[in-house]
């Protein structure tokens, strides 16, 4: 093999890569909002979910931008673990039709006479477009051109290598097998792009430079070389991001184990097609389609369990919190512990949702997704505690214990308007980011200083004993200052310092944390009252009419 072939081969496999990257580039921009409305079609269903991650991935040809959409599906909660799983498996099969480009479209008519003028039309498509669809439209075809002038060349590279190298005399046993998968593998580990390792099995199968069977090895060795791109992008992400990349894992490892002992099984069938009678590149696509389909017909009713399964793995600090860790079935029998135990949960919901609050006053502006988070645990946390206090009223219980759960019920719905309240609050940061009046700026500062005062004092901690009494007084204090700030808001709106929409706009601000203010001051102050008489500290009840 000579230097010019060699660099021929290189090239090719280069330009492949750079047609791949302008093609999906191209085809994400180009679907921009489309992308998140088709995937909202697997919210339905796992069996939506299989379809959407097929056709999208087909489409924008990129399994690791679906891949990344349904994620944020999963956090924001449109989507169940399991239906996310399912859109995972779509995405494997979507994969399997730059296979069927290659097959259909690269090695049956001559590229020049289509490449090209596609290029010259995606180029001035771009010069029209000025960054609009049309213009990623263009993108895309461009990337399309390339794609094929690039498995050209390595068409033209591997006739040169197959006269040098006689990668058949291999054989076809099982040691050459697993020759053929690592080899798969470590090229799709090193490119990053099974794509452009399936166009090399391809393009030797159609230079005769490989069996059958070896470029079917290395089709699976491709597949299995996909686990690493996720097991890499899963290292510092999220719990979910690594749940749905052990489940793309899953299914990489089985179906990839199951086709290799189908294949060492019907490597001689395979290798005895006669390519006068047979198109073997064909064959190979529709081998890599069905070794796919089969990895999902294989997968599918283990989806429940690998779901189960991976929610007790990869857990967050929010989604440990999110479990109770003092009710229990076992203690319904014994009203007073029972009792006990939803006093000591809701403790804890007073210190997270006291943390989520503060972090969402003084947060960084950037952490919006981390309060989303935290915020779904508490919420959690707080309907299990729901569930509890409604399992222990079905009980035989006495007078004293009875009157305690409407109480344990209350201090649940403050605590959850403060937990919704604080998730809220970055809808406000723009606005307060954009305050450029002095006065009203260190006004609302000193403000929200004071209510991170009352959430502090109110934080119900172990083994504290809530009074309540001077969260009560300092929440009168804020009431204060909230009706100062107003009045300060509303006077520099009428001397034209703040223009009407800003005042509106900051007005609702500070209304929302004032409402959270006194939320937290109820919540701790009612917790004093979630717990027996008997029990209980000597305090004034708070009167009915405070709600």
């Amino acid at each position: 093999m000579t230097f010019e072939m060699f660099g021929q081969l290189l090239g090719g496999i280069g330009m492949f890569l750079l047609g791949m990257q302008l093609l999906t580039n191209g085809m994400k921009n180009a679907a921009g909002r489309s992308l998140k409305k088709a995937l909202e079609f697997a919210t339905r269903s796992r069996l939506r979910g299989l379809v959407s991650g097929t056709l999208i991935t087909a489409l924008v040809q990129s399994s690791s931008a679906v891949t990344v959409a349904t994620l944020g599906f999963v956090n924001a909660g449109l989507l169940t673990l399991g239906q996310s799983i399912a859109v995972i498996y779509g995405c494997n099969i979507g994969t399997t039709m730059v296979g069927w480009l290659v097959a259909t479209i690269g090695f049956k008519i001559q590229i020049s006479a289509f490449a090209l003028p596609i290029i010259g039309m995606g180029m001035l498509l771009q010069v029209i477009g000025k960054q609009q669809r049309i213009s990623h439209l263009g993108t895309a075809l461009v990337g399309f051109g390339i794609f094929f002038i690039g498995l050209d060349f390595m068409r033209a590279g591997f006739d040169g290598l197959s006269d040098d190298f006689q990668l058949a005399a291999l054989g076809t046993g099982v040691l050459a097998l697993g020759l053929f998968v690592i080899a798969g593998f470590v090229m799709t580990f090193l490119m990053q792009a099974s794509a452009a390792v399936m166009a090399i099995a391809l393009s030797l199968v159609y230079t005769d430079s490989i069996t059958m069977s070896a470029a079917a090895a290395v089709v699976i060795g491709a597949n299995l070389g996909t686990t690493t791109t996720a097991i890499l992008a899963s290292i510092g992400a999220t719990a979910n991001a690594k749940r749905i990349s052990a489940a793309h894992v899953a299914f990489n490892l089985l179906t990839g184990c199951v086709g290799l002992v189908l294949l060492m099984l019907l490597a001689g069938q395979l290798d005895a097609l006669n390519p006068q009678q047979y198109d073997l590149v064909i064959l190979l696509a529709l081998f890599h389609t069905l070794f796919n389909v089969m990895g999902v017909v294989l997968m599918w009713p283990l989806t429940t369990p690998l779901e189960r399964f991976l929610l007790t793995r990869f857990r967050s600090q929010e989604e440990d919190e999110a479990r109770p860790r003092f009710i229990d079935k076992t203690i319904i029998n014994t009203p007073t512990l029972a009792i006990e135990a939803i006093s000591l949960e809701l403790s804890r919901v007073s210190q997270l949702s006291s943390r989520l609050a503060r972090e969402a006053i003084s947060s960084e502006r950037n952490a919006t997704a981390k309060l989303e988070q935290q915020a779904k645990g508490i919420q959690y946390l707080i309907g299990k505690i729901a569930e509890f206090n409604q399992e222990i009223g079905r009980q035989n219980l006495s007078p004293d214990i009875h009157e305690v759960l409407p109480i344990s019920m209350r201090v649940m719905r403050y605590y959850s308007e403060v937990t919704r309240l604080s998730a809220k609050l970055p809808e406000f940061y723009s606005m307060l980011d954009q305050v450029e009046n002095k006065s009203v700026k260190q006004a609302i500062f000193n403000y929200q200083k004071q209510v991170i005062a009352l959430i502090d004092l109110c934080e119900i901690k172990e083994g504290s004993s809530v009074q309540g009494t001077q969260g009560h007084q300092l929440v009168l204090t804020l009431e204060k200052e909230y009706q100062t700030l107003k009045s300060l808001l509303l006077e520099q709106s009428t001397l034209g310092h703040l223009s009407s929409e800003d005042s509106i706009a900051l007005l609702d601000a500070v209304s929302h944390i004032n409402r959270l203010a006194e939320q937290v001051e109820k919540g701790a102050r009612y917790w004093s009252y979630a717990t027996p008489a008997a029990q209980r500290a000597p305090l004034a009840m708070p009167t009915a009419a405070t709600n």
